[in-house]
C-alpha cells in the first residue's frame, strides 16, 4: 500500500527527477502547466514518462466499471447502494464504495485530460495537466463520503410521506483515505482577486443536467485547507467509477459538492447559481424557506446520523449476538452512540469502536439478547458538539438529510 501511495503521489517520477536536477517546485509547476511533462522533461534533459491508471474493465452492459454484485442497485441505472452487513471495517474498500451518478460512468484518458481554471475572480486563467497536479504539495486525509439522499426512503418507511428520488435505504455512504491535492493551491496558483466570492466546480458528465455535473462553492469553502482535489482512494488510483483522474472531495458536505471527472473550475466575483442549488439539491418544503434564487434551502453539510450493519428486514437466530453499525457527523467525533429495542423509550449504551481521526465515521456495537418474534432496533448518535439525531425530521419534498432514528425490523425465529 505504501509504495502504492507513493507512486500515486508522483507516478511519472517527473518531480522527483526535477528535484534531483535542483528545479524549484514552483518553476516545476509553471512548466507543466504551460508546456506538460515534455516541458519538464527537455528541461531536465530526460525521455518520456509513462501513466499510471486503474484497468479500464467496463462491463458495457451496465455502464459500471466495478462488479455490481456487492450492491442494490437502483432502478436509476445511476445509483449502487451500499450494503452495510457487508463492510469489513472502518475503512471502506473501493469494490465496496457506494456509487451515485447523474450519467453512465465517464472513462476518461488521463494523459490527455486536462483541468481549465478560469473566471473573473482570478488574475491568470491556467490549463493543469495531471502531472501537474500532481506536482502540488500532496495531503492525504480520512473522510466519509455520504448522499444527500441517503435514507431518503425513510420518509416513506417511516413518516409514510413518499419523497421525490431514488429511494436510498442507508447505504448511500463510504468512508475513504482520500490523497490530492488542496483546491487552495491550484486557486493560490492562479491568483484570486480580491472579490472571488463563489468557485464553480465543473464535471466531464455531459450527459448530466447542465452537460456536466457542477456545484458552486463559497469561497471560504473553496479555500479551506482540506478541500480537496482527490486522485487516489485508499492508496490506489481513483476508480473510474468515482471520477477518475480527478474528483472533488469536499469533506463534511453531501456527496454532490464533491464533483467527479472534473475539468474546469469557475472562479466567480458574484454568487453562483446553478440547477444544482436552487432547483435541485435544495430543501423545499413549509419548514424551508426560499434563499437567494433557489426554491427553498440549498443543501450544504450533513447531518449526525446513524445505521446498523444488517440487512433491511433482518432475521437472526435467537440467542445472544454483538450488532454493529455506523455514524458520522459534519462537525466531528461521534462520542455518543445508544440503541433501543422497545421503540425509543427506553436507550442504552453502545460501545463506540477505534480512534476517530479526521472526518471519519466511527464504529459502533453492543450486545443484544434476541428472543423469537419481531422485533425494531433503533439507534442515535451524538457528535462532539452535542449534536444529536432528533425525534422527528421536517419532510422536504426532495427527501434530503432524513436524520431521525431509523427503526430497523428485525425478525427472529
Amino acid at each position: 500500500m505504501l509504495n502504492s501511495r507513493r507512486n500515486q503521489e508522483d507516478p511519472t517520477g517527473l518531480w522527483n527527477l526535477a528535484e534531483r536536477r535542483g528545479m524549484p517546485r514552483r518553476r516545476f509547476l509553471q512548466l507543466l502547466v504551460a508546456g506538460g511533462a515534455s516541458a519538464v522533461l527537455a528541461a531536465c534533459g530526460a525521455g518520456n514518462a509513462d501513466e499510471d491508471a486503474p484497468a479500464a474493465e467496463v462491463a458495457p452492459a451496465t455502464g459500471w466499471f466495478k462488479d455490481t454484485g456487492p450492491f442494490i442497485a437502483h432502478d436509476d441505472g445511476k445509483s449502487l447502494e451500499a450494503r452495510l452487513e457487508l463492510m469489513p471495517g472502518l475503512i471502506t474498500p473501493a469494490s465496496h464504495f457506494f456509487v451515485r451518478n447523474n450519467s453512465t460512468s465517464v472513462d476518461v484518458d488521463a494523459a490527455s485530460w486536462r483541468l481549465r481554471v478560469e473566471g473573473d475572480g482570478v488574475t491568470n486563467s491556467a490549463i493543469f495537466s495531471m502531472e501537474a497536479i500532481r506536482a502540488l504539495p500532496t495531503r492525504t486525509l480520512t473522510s466519509y463520503l455520504e448522499c444527500a439522499g441517503n435514507h431518503r426512503a425513510m420518509f416513506d418507511r417511516v413518516q409514510r410521506r413518499a419523497a421525490e428520488g431514488t429511494q436510498w435505504g442507508p447505504g448511500g455512504i463510504g468512508n475513504g483515505e482520500w490523497t490530492g491535492a488542496a483546491l487552495r493551491d491550484v486557486l493560490d496558483f492562479v491568483g484570486l482577486r480580491p472579490d472571488a466570492v463563489s468557485v464553480l466546480l465543473v464535471g466531464l458528465d455531459v450527459e448530466s443536467p447542465e452537460r456536466g455535473f457542477r456545484r458552486a462553492l463559497p469561497i471560504d469553502k473553496a479555500r479551506h485547507p482540506d478541500t480537496l482535489l482527490a486522485y487516489a482512494l485508499n492508496g490506489d488510483p481513483l476508480p473510474r467509477d468515482h471520477g477518475y483522474p480527478l474528483r472533488a472531495l469536499i469533506p463534511g458536505w453531501v456527496g454532490a459538492s464533491s464533483i467527479k471527472w472534473l475539468e474546469r473550475i469557475v472562479v466567480s466575483s458574484e454568487k453562483l447559481w446553478t440547477r444544482n442549488n436552487t432547483t435541485s439539491y435544495v430543501l423545499i418544503g413549509d419548514d424551508y424557506p426560499p434563499e437567494g434564487d433557489a426554491d427553498g434551502q440549498p443543501v450544504t453539510r450533513q447531518t449526525v446520523k446513524s445505521a446498523l450493519a444488517l440487512p433491511w428486514p433482518a432475521e437472526l437466530e435467537a440467542g445472544s449476538h454483538r450488532l454493529h453499525g455506523y455514524a458520522q457527523s459534519p462537525d466531528g467525533p461521534i462520542t455518543r452512540v445508544e440503541w433501543s429495542d422497545d421503540s425509543g423509550r427506553t436507550w442504552y449504551e453502545a460501545t463506540v469502536l477505534d480512534p476517530q481521526v479526521q472526518y471519519s465515521w466511527a464504529r459502533f456495537e453492543f450486545a443484544w439478547e434476541a428472543r423469537e418474534g419481531e422485533h425494531t432496533i433503533m439507534t442515535r448518535a451524538t457528535d462532539a458538539a452535542g449534536a444529536t439525531q432528533p425525534d422527528s425530521v421536517p419532510f422536504n419534498r426532495k427527501g434530503y438529510l432524513f436524520n431521525q432514528p431509523v427503526p430497523h425490523p428485525v425478525r427472529v425465529t
